[in-house]
């Protein structure tokens, strides 16, 4: 076997962790990657991984090399790439994962536009509200609201992704008036199941002050549509972000409330492994993402003119 076949099981094995799993994506029986790892080791003289029964983590001079290989397959995938087509030219194919309703109201009609622009690049999608391992689940780009914690990735502002409260007109009649966040206390409040702490909205005041309210939500999902439904019921007041208001908000269902405040303060990113390198086509996706969206994003701009 070629050492070059050497250094793609040893990645991939790291990437899956797990033989079986690496077995699988490479079409090779189990006993072959234990072979091929050992083959490698002995090749090397030194010990790239700690195996247990159970677990299996890479030593220190697994790390490195690690590293180093997972760039050399990077670059060699890219050098094939550079020397088949035309150097305006984009393919091969894209694995994205983003939130559910963001990708299906708002991400995936732009991606499609940038597949019809670049034929020779397919995307494959995955809409979950779940929180994927960027590296194990093999996704070359994931968009994630919020703050990046994973030391091991990369992430690259997109746009900022605004938060209202919101709730029905007859919501506000029985329950209002909502001047301050204070005035929220004792009303029937919904939550975002997804957050670590659903009940606790954090927000900027209009005179620049940061605070935060604790709630006790009656009504949890981790989708936002589904509080939509409830909210435009009368049930209770919700807060989430902007992109999935906007329809609700022009039809008059829902209405905004302490539009004078900011809530939460996240924002969109595109995160990729440190470790990998990018490949020109994700990086494109990226900036065409970006460049579409822009620093206020078109839902933004529809809701302030309402």
């Amino acid at each position: 076997m070629s050492e070059l076949e050497e250094v793609r099981v040893f990645v991939t094995l790291v990437e899956c962790h797990s033989a079986s799993k690496a077995a699988e994506r490479l079409g090779v029986a189990n006993s072959a990657i234990s072979r091929r790892m050992k083959a490698l080791e002995e090749r090397l003289g030194v010990q790239l991984l700690q195996r247990t029964t159970r677990t299996m983590h890479l030593t220190d001079d697994g790390q490195l090399y690690y590293e180093r290989c997972r760039k050399l397959l990077d670059d060699w995938k890219d050098a094939e790439q550079e020397v088949m087509q035309s150097a305006t030219l984009l393919s091969g194919n894209i694995r994205v994962s983003m939130p559910l309703s963001l990708g299906i109201s708002q991400l995936s009609p732009i991606i499609a536009d940038f597949m019809s622009e670049h034929p020779g690049v397919t995307v494959n999608f995955d809409l979950s509200d779940r929180r994927v391992d960027v590296i194990e689940d093999g996704f070359d780009l994931v968009f994630r609201i919020g703050h990046l914690e994973d030391s091991t990735l990369i992430a690259r502002k997109v746009t900022r992704v605004r938060h209202m409260v919101y709730c029905s007109p007859d919501f506000v009649e029985k329950y209002g008036p909502f001047n301050t966040p204070d005035d929220l206390h004792g009303v029937p409040v919904f939550g975002y199941s997804n957050l670590r702490y659903p009940g606790r909205w954090p927000y900027t005041s209009p005179d620049g002050k940061t605070g935060e309210i604790r709630l006790s939500p009656g009504t949890l999902s981790n989708n936002g549509e589904a509080l939509i439904a409830a909210a435009e019921r009368g049930l209770g007041v919700g807060c989430q972000p902007t992109f999935t208001l906007q329809e609700a908000f022009s039809s008059g269902r829902l209405i905004p409330v302490l539009t004078d405040y900011e809530w939460f303060g996240m924002n969109l990113y595109a995160v990729y492994p440190r470790a990998r390198h990018l490949s020109r086509r994700v990086r494109a996706l990226i900036d065409y993402v970006i460049e579409r969206l822009g620093k206020e994003p078109y839902w933004d701009k529809c809701i302030d003119e309402l």
